[in-house]
């Protein structure tokens, strides 16, 4: 549990400024009130040596967000990155994604969404709330209308208009519980339709009606699941803790455990082109499976670095990593 509040939860440095209210010279008795504000990422020289927290393709080009409101690109397949012109937001950026390759949406701390039209080289602001730091943790959009984000105490958002609003969505309680209040920590969804948040307890919070109604699978494992993938052939993924990765055959009902042989925690996972699948995580883990996550073997980078994410690259090495120290080679 440590490292997974670490890794997600911890806010990094200082993620807003604080402005303090002058006291009313009419009213000797008035009370300093601190009123939290936006201030803009800057860019700074080190920005492609901060923590990335997730990545994703507008097209071509490679985008990661991280820390400070930090957002790279890469035009190059990895070869180099540069900091987006303009983003709205110095808080932690935990997750980001692309319908095309111009319009994509990334999500963080203080529940802030933001918008890009231009294959995140600038953004806006679409939400946030400075009355509790009830941080997103993943976005996910199926078309460039309709997407979710969800994140700390069950909280998930829904929007039918592109962003321009958001709506909360009232989930059901676990079996067992008074109330929804588990972490959602990654949203995904598939070719039907259904809809996939990963949860703490090994639940996955699951919609097969296009996130009308919410139910749970339990997949029989008790940690934190933090990512999901859909698989090209309709298989599911799920992976957390102690390098834990579960597999469903049949939308999520019922789920079996993939073997792995390292107990890293899982962060991230991606399928190539060749249908292989790629596991990254903490500890400088990275895992490989070539029959369709039943199994994973792997190493750890001799960094340790904590991995983050990967993308499949046209590389000699074929994939792009980022980590606790920005994007890294393999």
């Amino acid at each position: 549990m440590k490292n997974q509040h670490k890794l997600i939860l911890a806010v990094s440095g200082a993620l807003f400024s604080v402005s303090v209210m002058a006291s009313s010279i009419e009213s000797p008795v008035a009370v300093n009130k601190p009123q939290l504000k936006v201030t803009a990422a800057e860019h700074f020289a080190g920005a492609t040596s901060v923590k990335m927290l997730a990545a994703t393709r507008a097209g071509k080009r490679i985008v990661a967000v991280g820390d400070y409101g930090v957002v790279l690109l890469s035009d190059d397949e990895g070869k180099s990155f540069h900091q987006a012109k303009s983003v709205p937001v110095s808080s932690t950026l935990t997750s980001v994604t692309f319908t095309d390759a111009n319009n994509g949406w990334a999500v963080g701390h203080w529940g802030a969404i933001l918008k890009t039209a231009d294959g995140g080289q600038s953004w806006v602001l679409q939400r946030s709330d400075f009355a509790v730091d009830q941080p997103l943790f993943s976005v996910y959009f199926k078309n460039a209308n309709e997407g979710w984000a969800v994140g700390l105490w069950s909280l998930m958002l829904h929007t039918a208009d592109g962003g321009a609003s958001w709506s909360v969505v009232s989930l059901p309680p676990p079996a067992g519980a008074k109330k929804a209040d588990r972490n959602l920590y990654a949203i995904f969804g598939d070719a039907k339709s259904c809809l996939y948040a990963t949860s703490e307890q090994g639940r996955v919070l699951h919609s097969e009606d296009a996130g009308a109604t919410w139910e749970y699978a339990e997949t029989g494992y008790s940690g934190s699941l933090w990512t999901g993938l859909n698989l090209a052939d309709g298989a599911l993924l799920v992976g957390g803790l102690r390098g834990t990765i579960y597999r469903s055959d049949d939308g999520g009902k019922s789920w079996q455990v993939s073997k792995t042989n390292l107990k890293s925690s899982v962060t991230n996972m991606t399928q190539r082109a060749d249908k292989s699948i790629v596991a990254v995580g903490l500890d400088g883990l990275n895992m490989i499976s070539v029959d369709g996550g039943v199994s994973f073997v792997g190493k750890q980078r001799q960094d340790r670095a904590a991995l983050t994410a990967v993308i499949e690259t046209q590389t000699p090495s074929g994939m792009q990593l980022f980590s606790s120290l920005g994007p890294v080679g393999e």
